[in-house]
């Protein structure tokens, strides 16, 4: 059952991805690319979010002994899927503010460009804090399956050596 949520893991993690640069370059764009870019997107984060309910199914299977570990990365999953939700809500808010502006004629001063730019710094520096949380997440969950290996290997040592006394 695991290997079937590291599968839905890989398969979000890939999405996450391409849905972070295809948001990037939406601000870039104009015209029919920048709608069907975020027709992409918009896609693209309906399959992420049917991705979470099969990870969710796939924890709900898993003994409970183990399911805590689940747990906290479907945690952390969700967290990044509110983000990218919200990142790319900012971006078709400054795509719309774009359309507005060409109907209105207004060319855009240096303020809106300044403007833009943090925005953009604000959203990579989100991801980049979003990628070092999850990778520390793992390095903690990692560190505790290795303590739990290290004790069972323990157990099973005291057990041999008892059996070979016996013996």
């Amino acid at each position: 059952m695991s290997s079937d949520f590291e599968s839905y893991e890989q398969d979000f993690a890939v999405l996450t991805a391409e849905i972070t640069g295809r948001i990037g370059k939406v601000p870039k764009l104009v015209g029919d690319e920048k709608k069907q870019m975020i027709a992409n997107v918009e896609k693209q984060l309906e399959e992420a979010r049917e991705l979470l309910e099969q990870m969710e199914l796939e924890v709900r299977e898993i003994p409970p002994q183990s399911r805590g570990m689940y747990s906290s990365r479907m945690r952390s999953y969700k967290q990044e899927m509110g983000k990218l939700e919200a990142d790319f809500k900012r971006s078709r808010i400054a795509y719309s503010d774009e359309v507005r502006n060409e109907l209105l004629g207004d060319d855009g001063n240096s303020s809106e460009n300044q403007r833009a730019h943090l925005l953009d710094n604000t959203e990579r520096l989100e991801r980049s804090s979003r990628r070092l949380e999850a990778g520390y997440q793992i390095a903690v969950e990692t560190e505790q399956i290795g303590q739990e290996m290290l004790e069972n290997l323990s157990h099973d040592r005291e057990k041999i050596q008892r059996a070979r006394e016996r013996v």
